[in-house]
This record gives structure tokens, C-alpha cells and sequence, in this order.
């Protein structure tokens, strides 16, 4: 086991150690150095064989790359129709009549942007800033605002369509597709906005009415009859989607299964007929008709690949890391050692390390490539199925991501709201506010690994 403590404990060294010079704290590093150490632990010493063992990990992860990059762009073509704005209003005159149906509506448009846009982070600065000031006069306190709009994006990252945690753990299970992990997540994730709207709505709303500014003046009919064309993308997503994971109905597939049968057999390229990378080409496409895009085509693809820069450069370096993995016997290592523990136990102590790597790192990803790389196969050799150990990384990477101390999302969010309310607002109070989301994130995990 030698040569996985060592690699691990480097990798963990210097995430954590931001002091270390020049490096500290730098995850693309860490994981390339954490790469070029398995490699060298497990004899290869050839660079050609380094380069092909990066080729390999690329390879695993083409597909999440892939998503990453079409879901940025679809996610800015979204922003620029102001989609959100029609979800936000629609919402608001269903549910917004009182201040718990308000602050359900924020919860629900958070979800619902983040499953569209994939990112908890692009969702609080897009959206959590249109409902700041409204949710100030209803009393709450700035903490309690920062966590209704963490929670609310949270819940919606994690949800399917767009969701890198769920890509990001099918990936590293060597799972041909998420369809059958997301098929299961629509549900755990709905049961937890529920269970969320339920917090909320009764732990942070004290007043009886709406101030009179907050309440609706149109009806959803009204709104959807005047802007429904700027929903025409997401209702194409939308149908693909279900046609596909309810009905096994692919148009995709049905029109073009030849072409995608001999691309998806040809490596790293396979990673762009993912189908549900099909799927939001498609709806971006359809998104770019709209004047909206088009005619700023160069700055949508612009913005878009600045915000995806920081994500794709860690799964190109995670690539090495994990191709290095895999040639030079980690993960084989990892899966021999799994089989002479007690199940429960090697069960407890890895879902217990991703939960502290995310709560350190304040990262899904980083808990995922450093932990379930190894934790994830290994569940498999000891007879967890490769879907129900999916789920359980995934949720689990977003549960210790929540946690105090480190949740990036949370800083983020506490600074934009003290931006806005001119008020200072506790990061750390904002978190443990939040842990009942994040409790029930590590229950499904937890449940998923032992039932």
C-alpha cells in the first residue's frame, strides 16, 4: 500500500499546506505531481508511457470535459435571453403571494437555474443577486439570506441535467453514461429541495404578510404569454431529456446512431456523442436563433470559456493523476486492500475522508478526484453496484463541500450579500445554517453505499 499512501499523502500536502512555496494550495499541481509520483512508485519511468497514461485519464473524463464546456456555453446563451427572469416571475406569481411561498419561489428558481446552468456559484451571483433586497424585507437576517441562496443553488448544481458531481462520479466509475445515477438523483435531490423549502420557509420566516412592493401583479399566464419564446431552449432540453430517461426515446440516436456508434469508439472524441452532451449542443443551438445570442455570438463563447477555464484545467491535470492511477496498480492496490477490510468499515472510512476533503478544500471535484478515484472502484470489487456507488459519491462530495469550514460557494455568496445589504455577514454561520442540507446529502450517501 506504500505506493498509494504516498501519492495521496502528497496530493493532500499540498492542497492543504498553502504555505508550501510556489505551490501550496495549487490543486492542478498537486494532482500532476500526485500523477508523476504513482508513476515513478510504480516503475514507469518512460515518458512516452507518462503520456499515454494521461491520454488514458483524459479518455475516462472526455465526456465530463465535454459537458463542461457545452454546458458553460448553453448555460451563457440562457443568461443573455433572460430565461431565469421568466422562471424567477412565473414562480413568483404562483408561489409569492405569502412570505413562505416567496421564499419556497427562491429555492425553487435557485434549483431550477442550477440544474440548467451546473454551477452553484454562476447561480448565487446570477440569480441570488435579484432576490437579496426581497428577501431583507422579509425580515431575515443577512446569514439567513446567504444560506437560502447557498442551499437553493447547491440543490440545483446536483440536479440533473447539467450536474458535474454526478458526471464527475459516473466518470470515475467507468460508467458508459450518468443516465441511470441522474435517473435515481431526480429523486433524492427533488425529496431534498422539499425537505429544504420545508427549512426555510419555517426556520427563517417570522412575519405574517408580504410588504406590499413584494406582492405579484401578474399572473403566470400572463407572463408565460408574453415571454414564452425565451423558454423555447430550455423546453427542448427539457424534452430530450424525458424522452430519453423516461420513455428510452433518443431522437439523437435514432437519426444519427451509425455516425455516433463509430465516433464514440474513437478515443477522447468519444467524450462529444455523450449523449447528454448532444442534448445541450442541440438546445444551444436552438438557444443561438434567438437575436439575443446570435448577435452576440463572440461574446457568449467568449464568457463562456473564460468561466470554464478553471474547471476543465482541473480535470486535464486530474486526468494525469488518475491515468497514472490505473497504469501504474494504485487502483488495483486500493481494490486489495478494500477486499481484506470489513465492508462496513472501509464503507464508513471512505464516505468519512470525502466528507472531510470536501469540508477542508471546500470542492465536490477535489473530494471526488482525490477520494472516490480509489474509494469508488474499490466499493465495486467489494460489491456495491457501480450506480448506487455513483450516487453515494456524489452526494457525499457535495455534502462535505457544504460543510464548514471552506465552502466556497458560501464565501462567495456572504460577500455579495454584505455587498449589497452593506452589512457584514458570518461565512461560517452562513455554513452551519446550511447543514441540514448537507446532513442529508451524507445520509443518502451513506444509504446508497450500504443498502
Amino acid at each position: 500500500m506504500i505506493i498509494v499512501i504516498v501519492p495521496i499523502v502528497i496530493l493532500l500536502a499540498v492542497i492543504l499546506i498553502k504555505k508550501i512555496p510556489l505551490i501550496g494550495g495549487n490543486i492542478q499541481i498537486a494532482l500532476v505531481i500526485t500523477g508523476f509520483v504513482a508513476l515513478l512508485l510504480g516503475g514507469i519511468f518512460s515518458p512516452i508511457d507518462w503520456f499515454f497514461a494521461w491520454l488514458d485519464g483524459l479518455d475516462r473524463l472526455a465526456w465530463i470535459i465535454a459537458l463542461a464546456v457545452f454546458g458553460s456555453i448553453y448555460a451563457e446563451t440562457q443568461v443573455r435571453m433572460g430565461t431565469m427572469n421568466t422562471v424567477i416571475n412565473v414562480l413568483r406569481s404562483i408561489f409569492g403571494h405569502s412570505p413562505r411561498g416567496l421564499i419556497v419561489c427562491v429555492v425553487l428558481a435557485l434549483a431550477i437555474a442550477g440544474s440548467l446552468l451546473g454551477d452553484a456559484i454562476a447561480v448565487s451571483t446570477v440569480i441570488g443577486v435579484l432576490v437579496i433586497k426581497s428577501l431583507l424585507e422579509m425580515k431575515m437576517k443577512p446569514e439567513q439570506i446567504a444560506c437560502t441562496i447557498v442551499m437553493g443553488a447547491s440543490l440545483g448544481s446536483i440536479m440533473p441535467p447539467i450536474t458535474q458531481s454526478i458526471m464527475l462520479s459516473s466518470g470515475l466509475m467507468g460508467l458508459p453514461g450518468p443516465e441511470p445515477v441522474m435517473s435515481i438523483s431526480y429523486i433524492t435531490v427533488g425529496i431534498g429541495i422539499i425537505i429544504c423549502c420545508v427549512y426555510v420557509a419555517f426556520s427563517f420566516i417570522k412575519i405574517k404578510s408580504l410588504p406590499e412592493d413584494l406582492i405579484p401583479r401578474e399572473n403566470a399566464v400572463a407572463i408565460l404569454g408574453r415571454e414564452w419564446k425565451v423558454l423555447i431552449p430550455l423546453l427542448v432540453l427539457f424534452t430530450l431529456v424525458v424522452l430519453r430517461t423516461g420513455f428510452k426515446i433518443d431522437p439523437v440516436t435514432m437519426a444519427a446512431g451509425g455516425a455516433l456508434k463509430i465516433l464514440g469508439g474513437i478515443k477522447i472524441v468519444k467524450g462529444l456523442v455523450n449523449l447528454i452532451v448532444l442534448n445541450i449542443i442541440i438546445a444551444t443551438i436552438v438557444a443561438f436563433l434567438f437575436p439575443a445570442v446570435h448577435r452576440k455570438a463572440s461574446s457568449v463563447f467568449k464568457t463562456a470559456i473564460l468561466n470554464v477555464i478553471p474547471g476543465c484545467s482541473i480535470q486535464l491535470a486530474a486526468a494525469l493523476m488518475i491515468g497514472a492511477f490505473y497504469k501504474a496498480g494504485q487502483i488495483s492496490a486500493v481494490q486489495e486492500f478494500a477486499k481484506t477490510l470489513n465492508a462496513n468499515i472501509f464503507k464508513i472510512g471512505g464516505g468519512g475522508a470525502m466528507l472531510l476533503i470536501g469540508m477542508l478544500t471546500g470542492s465536490q471535484s477535489t473530494a471526488q478526484n482525490t477520494i472516490f478515484t480509489f474509494f469508488g472502484p474499490a466499493l465495486a470489487k467489494i460489491g456495491v453496484p457501480e450506480v448506487k456507488a455513483a450516487v453515494a459519491g456524489a452526494h457525499l462530495a457535495m455534502s462535505g463541500q457544504g460543510m464548514p469550514p471552506a465552502d466556497l460557494t458560501t464565501f462567495v455568496v456572504c460577500s455579495l450579500v454584505g455587498g449589497i445589504l452593506s452589512k457584514k455577514v458570518d461565512p461560517v454561520k452562513a455554513m452551519l445554517l446550511n447543514l441540514p442540507m448537507c446532513i442529508y446529502f451524507a445520509f443518502i450517501g451513506f444509504l446508497f453505499m450500504f443498502v
